[in-house]
């Protein structure tokens, strides 16, 4: 399902316009749906009535927002009159039936999940990267994979500059990329592996404290992971390089909140270390942690709770001797620019 229907003259002006707007958020209860939240209390997004639909479970339950408190409801045909902007932090399924909905009764859906991510009429956003793609003409966007997200906001400024031939990456990711079940179960396992306990995992399929492993997904024919396969299809989509080679390592490690990833890059052309450095600098949504004489890099542990993507150990990668290649390492926090962050920017520049 897709619908690249103009927005209506109404809608247009609400959005163009000063007045507040009325958002949804789907999967309010949840760690992308709860990041979500947050975001919007600090954006510049003009949110006046802020709507919260989570399971049937959850329903009645208050939740903070600003100073007051919101009711979490239940989706239904008719959840989404009124809405603006429609933000769903929501399983593919979910956000398939309830997003043509949502975009029936008159609403911009930009969703989480991986529903339309690879449909070519509906963009494929990060803001920093594409957001030319956020248009009057659009009622529909796709967030991307979190892994996708925080590194095209590192790889595109050095793109623009000598252009990406070739990427091959590990990736790093905490188990937030799971959900709130999963960062509880590493909290939980953490604490019985140092009491000296026997814990079973429930939400993850091998144990969490002390350990990582390839990402937990399936493993296809060629014998790359979901995850991988997300990574390699969405940075061609993303970057707008539909032949771009991509070769990438998803592991899950035992951290709360942030990804990060080992990233070496070839390039159309040679580009200098300190050249990068400087892109990378005054790039938008970026900070430089480059510190080779304190040997200070990119951590989770300074990027969680972050909005900026961290990004340095920037050097050239020795086993090419033509001086096009780059090694660096990258660290985002995967609930912010990763998910929610990514996704209320998308609704600011609706603006």
């Amino acid at each position: 399902m897709t619908d690249a229907r103009p927005i209506d003259a109404s809608l247009s002006a609400a959005l163009s316009g000063g007045r507040p707007r009325t958002v949804a958020i789907v999967g309010a209860t949840g760690a992308v749906g709860a990041e979500m939240l947050k975001c919007l209390e600090t954006s510049s997004f003009l949110t006046g009535r802020l709507r919260a639909f989570a399971s049937e479970r959850s329903v009645g339950r208050r939740l903070p927002f600003r100073d007051g408190e919101i009711e979490l409801e239940a989706l239904s045909e008719r959840a989404f009159e009124g809405v603006d902007v429609a933000l769903f932090a929501s399983e593919a399924d979910i956000s398939k039936t309830y997003g043509e909905i949502a975009l029936r009764s008159g609403a911009v859906v930009i969703d989480n999940s991986s529903a339309f991510r690879m449909d070519p009429s509906v963009p494929l956003v990060v803001p920093e990267v594409n957001g030319d793609l956020i248009t009057a003409g659009q009622r529909l966007y796709a967030n991307p994979n979190c892994v996708a997200a925080i590194m095209a906001v590192a790889l595109w400024p050095l793109h623009e500059a000598a252009g990406v031939r070739r990427i091959i990456a590990s990736t790093y990711q905490a188990a937030s990329g799971a959900g709130a079940a999963a960062m509880e179960e590493l909290e939980v396992s953490t604490r019985a592996y140092l009491a000296g306990e026997t814990y079973e995992p429930k939400v993850l399929p091998h144990p969490y404290a002390f350990n990582l492993f390839s990402h937990n997904t399936a493993i296809g024919p060629e014998g790359y992971n979901g995850e991988e396969m997300k990574v390699i299809a969405e940075m061609r989509k993303i970057m707008r390089l539909p032949e771009l080679r991509v070769g990438v390592t998803c592991i899950r490690v035992p951290v709360l909140r942030a990804h990060a990833m080992s990233v070496t890059v070839e390039f159309e052309r040679p580009l200098a270390v300190e050249a990068a450095r400087e892109l990378l600098s005054g790039a938008p949504g970026l900070r430089l942690v480059d510190d080779r004489a304190r040997n200070h890099f990119p951590m989770p542990v300074e990027c969680s709770g972050r909005n900026e993507v961290l990004v340095g150990r920037i050097r050239e990668d020795l086993s090419d001797p033509t001086g096009r290649s780059l090694a660096l390492f990258i660290s985002g926090d995967q609930l912010l620019k990763g998910a929610a962050l990514n996704a209320v920017q998308i609704a600011e520049r609706l603006i």
